[in-house]
């Protein structure tokens, strides 16, 4: 461990704090899971760290039990956290009015409702037919041009990307620029103006888009959102802070599904199960979104809005609190054997996703595309496998969201 803080010493009677950890974002290739987290982890369920940006440190849980507690417990605030510095990953701090991730009840339902028509299970299914037709003609110019390719480049960037524009309605012609925001605003580097350009530019181009669909007949994202500032049921402030991050998700998909795809192309005992049974790829696909490390330490903080007792510890009111969804899925105690992929583990109850009213919006979405990817290259590409040794395969770095930058196959 770096960067331990001591502080002075506890009141009479008071087990002492635990001392304060410095947690440096890494730059990790592969899948290994962060050594800074695992430490953590075996330090106890509830440790205190500081990140790279904003102010002071945060209470950290890491634990199953516990990371469900906080994440449905309305005792644990993200609204609060607009007000504050937070210690953070992220350079850039300007959270937006209507975006889910700093609402609390009953702002969130409110909020959630102008959205959720377009990212239920009915409406996936008939995205469906769409999305497995974008894959193919993505995939029919990878025959075509013949082995190898970058998989990344050629399949894993444009197909998520594609999809979520066209759920949200994004013109083909402004996909690129959009594109080009959404990966600076997940990226570490440029540091904090580079990462506030891309937010102005992102956020502005929202908000003229969904004014000018305030009475189209389409039935994309930005449609409903301009529909609900017309019908009064949410600001146009508010619609703009909905879009960005479900625009943002496209991103998550093609990290995500590099590591699955990568994961499965170096282990043949995983490749050779997912050719033999197709019809049960879906607990594979489960088993690998509990076990892979998807992001860069955490993602946002929650204040507690008065003294709340867990682990063992006393967390004050007005103290920030992280949750790791990476360590609770790693815990011991409700995954058995965590560190270790098994295919048929089960029940498996993992928090890729998140949990409580924060709970990804895009989950039944992310699911379909990554399913979609994965079975579609492994049955058009015959004996697809990597073309360069694993270790050849170059990793993002300074992101928020971890993944192979390229990803070589040949077949």
């Amino acid at each position: 461990m770096t960067g331990i803080t001591e502080e002075p010493g506890p009141l009479t009677g008071q087990a002492p704090p635990p001392p304060v950890r410095d947690w440096p974002a890494l730059d990790l290739d592969g899948t290994e899971f962060d050594p800074v987290l695992a430490g953590l982890m075996s330090e106890g369920p509830l440790t205190r760290i500081r990140l790279p940006f904003g102010e002071g440190w945060a209470w950290l849980a890491t634990r199953y039990e516990d990371v469900k507690l906080v994440t449905n417990d309305p005792r644990f605030s993200r609204a609060e956290v607009t007000r504050r510095q937070v210690t953070r990953l992220a350079p850039n701090f300007a959270p937006r009015p209507g975006s889910l991730a700093w609402a609390d009840q009953p702002a969130h339902n409110r909020l959630r409702r102008a959205v959720a028509g377009a990212f239920t299970v009915s409406a996936m299914k008939q995205l469906r037919p769409r999305a497995q037709e974008i894959l193919d003609e993505l995939v029919d110019g990878v025959v075509r041009d013949g082995p190898p390719v970058d998989l990344v480049e050629r399949v894993l960037e444009p197909f998520p990307l594609t999809v979520v524009s066209e759920v949200m309605g994004v013109p083909p012609a402004d996909r690129d620029r959009v594109h080009a925001w959404t990966r600076q605003i997940i990226s570490t580097s440029g540091g904090t103006e580079a990462a506030d350009r891309a937010k102005k530019g992102l956020y502005g181009w929202i908000g003229e888009t969904v004014r000018a669909r305030a009475v189209s007949p389409a039935e994309d994202v930005y449609t409903l959102l301009g529909a609900a500032v017309a019908r009064g049921e949410i600001t146009a402030e508010e619609a703009v802070g909905l879009a960005g991050p479900l625009q943002i998700g496209g991103e998550a998909v093609t990290h995500h599904s590099g590591q699955t795809l990568f994961l499965i192309l170096t282990r043949p005992e995983l490749t050779e199960r997912m050719r033999a049974r197709p019809e049960a790829r879906g607990p594979v696909l489960d088993e690998l979104l509990r076990y892979i490390p998807h992001r860069s330490t955490v993602g946002l903080a929650r204040i507690a809005l008065e003294d709340v007792e867990l682990a063992g510890r006393r967390i004050r009111a007005g103290e920030p609190v992280y949750v790791s969804y990476l360590a609770a899925n790693r815990d011991p105690d409700a995954f058995p054997d965590p560190d270790t992929i098994h295919p048929d583990r089960d029940p498996n109850p993992h928090l890729a996703f998140g949990n409580g009213p924060h709970h990804c919006t895009g989950a039944v979405l992310a699911r379909l595309q990554t399913e979609l990817l994965v079975g579609t290259l492994l049955d058009r590409l015959p004996g697809l496998r990597l073309a360069v040794p694993p270790e050849q395969v170059r990793w993002r770095h300074k992101t928020m969201i971890r993944g192979p930058r390229t990803l070589p196959v040949t077949w």
